[in-house]
Formats: structure tokens, C-alpha cells, sequence
């Protein structure tokens, strides 16, 4: 093992972040029992936001970004884990309030690593990542709670980004019919490639506004909130589930109950964090029963650690489509 590695790490100075690529030591690495050797991350919007400095994502600088990673255990202090399996770890503040991917290799706390399937790799993982086991979990808790093809089609919002492209992928394998929502209508051979069987503009959606308003979908995958979501209360059939995952448009949500005590519409709020316990069931889920069709598809760049810095500025500007993997080694 070296005794260096690389590592993209956060700085501020002056109220201004400033990514850094680093070499640093074993020393350095935060506190856990298992070290890792980090094959892959990932970009997520969360991770542009935290290294321009565009929200409060990161806690304490310097930090080391990126909220995923895969990788092979190297050392390990916990008995469930082995030198040579591969892992991955999504939670637990990675990127945020303790070190994460962007790094050769890291120190974690058992509890926060999944053993990935056999017929998993590392860098599928990635191509999934927290954007994928979101949508896993997703359709996972709407399935709970009744969801079928037989209740209607899909909308998903925010289909181009990495939770709505898997959202499209998976629903549509398991027989949903699937619409898509988007704000970028020119890639509309895109989200269809991926299985939506029509794309909406989002720039030219008239939103119901009565309190009830006509039942058009029989579920939805939400990563926008604010008028998108409340809208959506009001427009789901009767016993459909609403999955909701993100806030790119708003956090607020303006509604009334008559959806729910007179359709039996159900919101469901979506959170890896809240669902710890569900994380292996999930890859397990994405590993076999519910495996993605057109990943390579949804991957639409993959770049190295010495290359992510300039990816950034896109995400915060919503110019990406698809997926980005970082390849870390």
C-alpha cells in the first residue's frame, strides 16, 4: 500500500470554497474501522452544491467530498468484513460531516457499509449510487403500500437527473406504464430510450389548481416539490402513492387534505437515512429483482478524480443529463 493517496478536499477562505486535489496519508483519514480502497464515486447535486459552496452541505472544512462510494475493504477491525470484498457506503454524512468518495482510499464505520451483491461490481454500484437505491427504495415503499401497474401510469419529475432516469429505468421493467416530466424536452429520445412512453414539458404543464382536480396519474415520483408536488396531491387516482425524494424546485408544499380523505392518496417521504436497515435489501433489490435495463445509457459521463473538479458548475446550472462516474482508481 502506498503510503500516499490522492484526494479532492474542500477548503474555505474568505466565505469562498476552493477544491483542492491532495496527496495525503493514512494519518489523515477520518477515525472507523474499516479502511477502504476506493474504486468509484459518483456526482450527485448534493456534492456540486457542497464543494462550490452553493448551500451549507459541508460542516467542517477542510472536508473530502463526495456523499458515495465503492470500493474493496484493505483493513478491517469488524469481523463482518473481510480484506478483498467489495463494499459501498452512501450515508452517514460522507461528504458532509466526515470525509467521503472523492479519495483513494477511507476509514468507515462498520455500520455504514453495505457488502455489495457477488454479481454486483464496484463501478455498477456507482452507476447506481444514492441517486438508484433512492429510486430502489422509492418504488420499494409505493409496492408496500399497494402501488401496481393496475392503478395507472407513473409521472416522474425531474426525469433527467440520476434519481428520475433510474425511476424511469426500473418502474418500466416492472411493467408501469411511465411518463416523464422534464424541463429539457430535447432529450425526450432519451427518457423514451430509458422506457418512459411519453415526456411532458414541464414549461408547459397548466397545474390544476382546485383542490381536487382531475385524477390523472395513479403515482408519482417527485424530485422537485413545491407547485409540482402539491399539484400532484391534487391529481393522483384514487389508493396511488406519491414518493417524495427532492427539492430542486421548492421545499414548501401547499395542499389540503381532501386528497388524502377522499382519494386515499398517500405521500410518502423518501430518506436512505431514515431507512438504514433497508440499504442491503436494496443493492440485493438492484443486484437481481429489480436490476436497471439501460444503466450504461443513464451513465452519460464518466471522468477521473483528477478531472472532477470541473464538473460541478453544470450540475449547479442543470445542464446534465443522466449519471456521472467519477473512476477513482
Amino acid at each position: 500500500m502506498k503510503d500516499t493517496f490522492a484526494a479532492l478536499r474542500v477548503h474555505r477562505t474568505d466565505g469562498k470554497n476552493q477544491a483542492k486535489l491532495e496527496n495525503l496519508t493514512n494519518d489523515d483519514l477520518p477515525p472507523g474501522n474499516v479502511l477502504v480502497g476506493i474504486h468509484y464515486s459518483t456526482i450527485n447535486y448534493k456534492d456540486a452544491l457542497a464543494v462550490t459552496g452553493k448551500a451549507p452541505i459541508i460542516r467542517e472544512y477542510p472536508r473530502i467530498a463526495g456523499i458515495d462510494l465503492s470500493g474493496e475493504v484493505l483493513e478491517s477491525e469488524d469481523e463482518r468484513f473481510k480484506p478483498g470484498q467489495q463494499v459501498a457506503s452512501l450515508v452517514n454524512g460522507l461528504g458532509e460531516t466526515r470525509d467521503g468518495g472523492y479519495a483513494e482510499r477511507t476509514r468507515i464505520n462498520a455500520d455504514n457499509i453495505q457488502l455489495l451483491p457477488n454479481n454486483m461490481s464496484t463501478r455498477t454500484a456507482m452507476g447506481l449510487g444514492t441517486a438508484g437505491v433512492t429510486a430502489a427504495l422509492a418504488i420499494y415503499r409505493m409496492e408496500q403500500n399497494g402501488q401496481h401497474p393496475g392503478l395507472g401510469p407513473i409521472l416522474v419529475t425531474g426525469a433527467t437527473g440520476g434519481v428520475g432516469s433510474i425511476a424511469i429505468d426500473l418502474l418500466s421493467n416492472r411493467g408501469y406504464e411511465t411518463v416523464a416530466l422534464s424541463g429539457k424536452p430535447e432529450q425526450s429520445p432519451f427518457l423514451k430510450s430509458l422506457g418512459a412512453s411519453s415526456v411532458i414539458d414541464r414549461k408547459e404543464l397548466e397545474l390544476e389548481s382546485r383542490p381536487l382536480g382531475r385524477a390523472s396519474w395513479g403515482g408519482a415520483i417527485d424530485n422537485l416539490g413545491g407547485d409540482i408536488l402539491s399539484w400532484l396531491t391534487r391529481t393522483t387516482r384514487p389508493r396511488g402513492n406519491i414518493a417524495s425524494i427532492g427539492l430542486a424546485a421548492s421545499t414548501d408544499l401547499q395542499t389540503t387534505v381532501l386528497p388524502f380523505i377522499l382519494r386515499g392518496v398517500t405521500l410518502i417521504g423518501i430518506s436512505l437515512e431514515a431507512h438504514i436497515n433497508l440499504l442491503e435489501a436494496m443493492w440485493e433489490q438492484l443486484a437481481n429483482d429489480m436490476a436497471p435495463s439501460n444503466l450504461d445509457t443513464i451513465i452519460t459521463q464518466e471522468v477521473t478524480l483528477q478531472e472532477v473538479h470541473k464538473c460541478f458548475d453544470a450540475y449547479i446550472d442543470g445542464a446534465v443529463t443522466g449519471r456521472t462516474l467519477v473512476k477513482i482508481r
